[in-house]
């Protein structure tokens, strides 16, 4: 413990109100220098890495979010290795696509964009994710593609697949509306089955669209497209024949 430490605690045994606490204050007072001497040994690190630049940007681009595009150099056990201004980065398989991905060597050589999600230059650690970014500009152009769509269309689609209360039913790429059971004939089924079947094109009305859920009816549109029963009304002329001879009376013989 260096000179002016030990003055500090001379002072705090010299003080009545501090005696009953001196233990807490000299822990307290040693966990100060300890967490202080961590941070500047870090710190020198850092600054006598000659990436320690490279670092703080890379970090200030995770924070900013920022698109990096890197190109796969080599596939390792579990992912991928990329190069973000000669740091070497992580991609996990998972994070590499939306989809599954069964031969990761296939990916070498290929450009991809990712996000940044985690810059650890104490730990040398750079890690990415293109899924993280696939996935916003999923969600964007699906917005895009709903904002094509408002209650009262009618449309066609395609069913993609059925269940027990309903039919998904695909207007468009990402875009998928519920045609519940109830909504597809004017006669009562038990199941979707009963009158359609996956890969059928239906035409189908948009009841709504709610809260990025699109609401389809099939049975609408049919009574809406059946034609109307014609109606003959009778109209008097306001007399009344009673008679034979009133309903000859105007024959000419």
């Amino acid at each position: 413990m260096n000179e002016e430490t030990t003055k500090e605690l001379q002072d705090a045994i010299e003080s009545p109100e501090a005696a009953e606490t001196m233990e807490d204050y000299a822990k307290e007072l040693e966990a100060s220098y300890k967490e202080y001497d961590e941070r500047r040994n870090q710190t020198f690190v850092e600054e006598e890495s000659p990436d320690a630049e490279k670092w703080q940007e890379l970090k200030q681009m995770q924070a900013d979010r920022e698109i990096v595009k890197v190109k796969i150099k080599e596939i390792v056990k579990g992912g991928a290795v990329a190069y973000v201004d000669e740091i070497r980065a992580f991609i996990p398989a998972s994070l590499l696509s939306l989809e599954y991905i069964e031969k990761l060597e296939d990916w070498v050589g290929k450009y991809i964009e990712a996000y940044i999600i985690t810059a650890e230059p104490e730990n040398k650690r750079l890690v990415l994710s293109a899924k993280e970014l696939l996935k916003e500009r999923q969600a964007e152009e699906r917005k895009a593609k709903m904002a094509e769509f408002k209650a009262n269309d009618v449309v066609e689609g395609i069913v993609e697949s059925l269940k027990n209360y309903g039919a998904f039913v695909k207007l468009a790429e990402g875009v998928t509306g519920l045609l519940h059971v109830s909504q597809i004939s004017n006669q009562r089924i038990k199941h979707p089955g009963v009158v359609l079947k996956e890969g059928q094109k239906i035409r189908v009305k948009i009841l709504s669209i709610e809260e990025n859920k699109i609401s389809l009816s099939m049975k609408v549109l049919e009574e809406e497209t059946q034609p109307e029963t014609e109606h003959f009304e009778y109209k008097s002329s306001g007399e009344a024949f009673t008679g034979l001879g009133d309903l000859l009376k105007n024959i000419k013989l």
